[in-house]
């Protein structure tokens, strides 16, 4: 995304940097639903004047601690018709999940307390729905409502058409959408052009390998470096989130499986990774070393999981850049190959493996070091922002 134009009628939204040294960002709005998920289709004029108007405050909330300077100009002349579509323009094979619902669900804690909160954002950057102070009946974690199955999730959708019960972003931390799930699957050499980096032959079958979900952290926490480690790398994932439980799952079935989907940051400490004949594990697991979200996207949300932009940037500058359709093993064939071996279960994460571009490969290697900050990146899914400290 850095250092690249963009037409109006290409499909990346979210936060995106300016070239130059002013470390300026600048909002690309996708479609009507981002500015606001309950209100349907949005005239391309009112989308203008109301990303126009509400782009200072959404970023002031989505990254209270990045200073910012939005030029109007720049955001409006990115703010056109050919950007836009309809939800409803979307094929019955494409709908997947549970509940048919697009939603942007998330975990959050209150700044003066109440513990864990499940909620529903009215569009990237904006105010989020408490779930459980529209039906207190509805449990306080992501886990929980997913194991609920489409009762939980229509539960959201009713609260979030409600647009009661609404908490400003300036009074939230977001949290990983998913805590405690009961297992974190990770996929090695997933991707093509990681595979040709390295010289490394494409898998015949997918490489498994997990995390234990303590090293789950949020989307905006800082990753830690750790004392026994001097080559902690970066890998910008697409995470998915299991919706019900499965074993033995047929790959034409498997997408049924999927909850949504979220961007997460296989921290790697590369030292530990190729140590004792290789410890993955342990070189994957340290505490922090899985940042997640911003949020669970819904599957009826992402148009085509096979087919999205994903990057990584450290301290501005890209490092990774590639597709999802580089994946050599698809999420449906993940899901049916991992539920050979083990129930899924809801809740249950897996990430898919990452593009080219990792610091190990480079030359010479780069690693991260204190005060840097990576930044992940997923089209249709958002971005998460992590210092290293």
């Amino acid at each position: 995304m850095s250092g690249k134009s963009h037409t109006s009628q290409e499909k990346h939204h979210g936060l995106q940097r300016l070239t130059g040294s002013s470390q300026k960002w600048r909002f690309i709005w996708k479609t009507a639903e981002v500015l606001d998920c309950s209100k349907g289709t949005v005239k391309a004029a009112d989308v203008t004047d109301s990303a126009a108007s509400n782009s200072g405050t959404l970023l002031k909330r989505q990254f209270p601690k990045l200073k910012i300077n939005l030029q109007m100009r720049v955001l409006r002349s990115f703010c056109t018709v050919g950007g836009f579509y309809s939800r409803r323009h979307t094929t019955a094979t494409n709908r997947r999940g549970l509940s048919g619902a697009a939603m942007r669900l998330v975990q959050f804690q209150r700044c003066a307390g109440d513990g864990i909160r499940v909620g529903v954002e009215q569009g990237e950057g904006l105010g989020v729905v408490d779930l459980k102070a529209f039906d207190p009946s509805m449990p306080s974690t992501m886990r929980e409502l997913l194991e609920l199955g489409d009762k939980g999730l229509a539960c959201a959708q009713r609260a979030l058409a409600s647009g009661q019960f609404v908490v400003d972003r300036a009074n939230i931390q977001l949290l990983s959408p998913i805590l405690a799930p009961e297992k974190v699957v990770c996929v090695g050499m997933n991707y093509k052009d990681h595979c040709l980096e390295q010289n490394a032959p494409i898998p015949k079958e997918p490489i498994i390998f997990n995390k234990f979900p303590s090293a789950i952290t949020g989307p905006y926490d800082d990753i830690i470096l750790p004392q026994e480690s001097k080559e902690v790398d970066w890998e910008v994932e697409l995470a998915f989130v299991i919706g019900r439980r499965g074993k033995h799952i047929k790959e034409e079935e498997a997408l049924s499986y999927v909850a949504g989907f979220t961007v997460a940051n296989d921290v790697s400490a590369r030292d530990w990774q190729l140590r004792n004949g290789t410890q993955w594990l342990l070189s994957k697991t340290f505490d922090s070393f899985c940042p997640l979200g911003p949020a669970l996207v819904t599957s009826d949300a992402v148009e085509d999981p096979h087919n999205l932009g994903i990057r990584c940037l450290v301290n501005g500058d890209t490092v990774q850049e590639s597709n999802t359709g580089q994946m050599i093993f698809r999420i449906p064939a993940l899901i049916a190959w991992v539920s050979k071996f083990v129930t899924l279960a809801p809740g249950d994460v897996f990430l898919t493996g990452t593009p080219p571009g990792v610091g190990v490969f480079r030359k010479p290697p780069i690693f991260l070091k204190k005060g840097d900050v990576v930044e992940c990146q997923i089209d249709q899914l958002g971005s998460i922002i992590n210092k290293v400290v």
